[in-house]
C-alpha cells in the first residue's frame, strides 16, 4: 500500500491563493487507485477539516505541526485504541495544550526583550493581514489546540539558534514555516507520521510510504517517509535537508510541483 503525507501552504497549496486546483489531476488519480492522502500541516483542526472536505479526502490529518491526529467518522478503518471519541470522529493529541505553549511565549519575550508577537497577541484584522486569509478562514486559523505561530518584530534579524535555545528552557520547541515562525510541544511531523505509518502497516503490513513539503517545519516528516519529496520554493535551508536519504526536489513550485511529484509516484507504485 502506498501512503502520501503531504504539506499543505506551499505545497498542496498554492503560497499566495491557498488554490489547490493545479494539483487536481494527482488528487483523482489518488482517489481512483485509493491511495490515502494524509495531510500534515501547521494549520487546525478546524481548518483541515474544511479543506479535508472540500478536497473530498475521508483519511486521517495532522494538524498544528504533529500536535494532534485527527480520524474523521468517513476514516475507511477503525481508529487506534488510544484515539477518543470527539465530534465528527476520533483525536489522539500528541502536544502541549496551546495555553502552556501562548505562556512560554510570554515568558520569553518578558525574559529576553525580543519582539515576538503570536496569534494569541493578533487581532482577527491583523490575521487577515498577515496571512492573506478572509475573516472566515482567519478566523478558523485563530482555533489554536496545540501551536502557536509568531513573528520576530525586531530591527535586527532574528538569532535562530539563541531563540531555539531559550525556547528549550521553556520546554518547548521552534520551527519554520512558510510565513510564520512555530512554537510547539515535543511533538512534531515526523513523530505524527511514525504513529500513522504504524496504525496503517495493522491492516498494510506493506506499506510505501511518501512525504511532500516545502519547509524547515517538513524536515521531520520527510526523514521518515520511503521517498520524501521537496516540493521547490523560495527558502532556502540546505543545512536541514543535506541528511535526507532519497530526496527528490521538484522544479515546479506549489501544487505544480505537488501535482507531478504525485503522478511519477503512482506511476512506480
Amino acid at each position: 500500500m502506498l501512503v502520501i503525507f503531504t504539506d499543505l501552504d506551499g505545497t498542496l497549496l498554492d503560497h499566495a491563493t491557498y488554490a489547490w486546483r493545479d494539483a487536481g489531476e494527482a488528487l483523482s488519480r489518488c482517489r481512483d487507485l485509493r491511495v490515502p492522502v494524509v495531510l500534515v500541516s501547521s494549520k487546525t483542526r478546524a481548518e483541515m477539516e474544511a479543506l479535508r472536505v472540500d478536497l473530498d479526502l475521508s483519511w486521517p490529518f495532522v494538524s498544528e505541526n504533529g500536535g494532534g491526529v485527527f480520524f474523521p467518522e468517513a476514516c475507511p478503518m477503525a481508529p487506534p485504541p488510544e484515539a477518543r471519541p470527539i465530534e465528527g470522529g476520533h483525536m489522539m493529541p500528541l502536544g502541549i495544550p496551546y495555553e502552556r505553549i501562548v505562556r512560554a511565549l510570554r515568558v520569553l519575550r518578558e525574559e529576553t526583550g525580543w519582539g515576538l508577537r503570536g496569534f494569541s497577541d493578533m487581532g482577527l484584522e491583523e490575521i487577515c493581514l498577515r496571512t492573506g486569509l478572509q475573516p472566515d478562514k482567519a478566523r478558523l486559523a485563530s482555533r489554536r489546540e496545540y501551536d502557536e505561530p509568531f513573528v520576530w518584530e525586531g530591527g535586527e534579524p532574528i538569532d535562530v539558534p539563541a531563540l531555539v535555545r531559550e525556547a528549550e528552557k521553556q520546554g518547548v520547541r521552534v520551527t519554520r514555516g512558510g510565513r510564520f515562525f512555530h512554537l510547539f510541544g515535543s511533538c512534531d511531523k515526523g513523530e505524527a507520521v511514525l504513529r500513522l505509518a504504524d496504525w496503517f502497516r495493522k491492516e498494510h503490513p506493506v506499506l510505501w510510504t511518501a512525504g511532500l513539503g516545502d519547509s524547515l517545519n517538513d524536515v521531520p516528516m520527510l526523514r521518515h517517509v520511503d521517498r520524501p519529496v521537496l516540493v521547490q520554493s523560495a527558502q532556502s535551508f540546505a543545512d536541514g535537508i543535506e541528511e535526507i536519504p532519497r530526496l527528490h526536489i521538484t522544479e515546479e513550485r506549489g501544487p505544480a510541483g505537488w501535482n507531478r511529484a504525485v503522478l511519477n509516484l503512482l506511476e512506480q507504485y
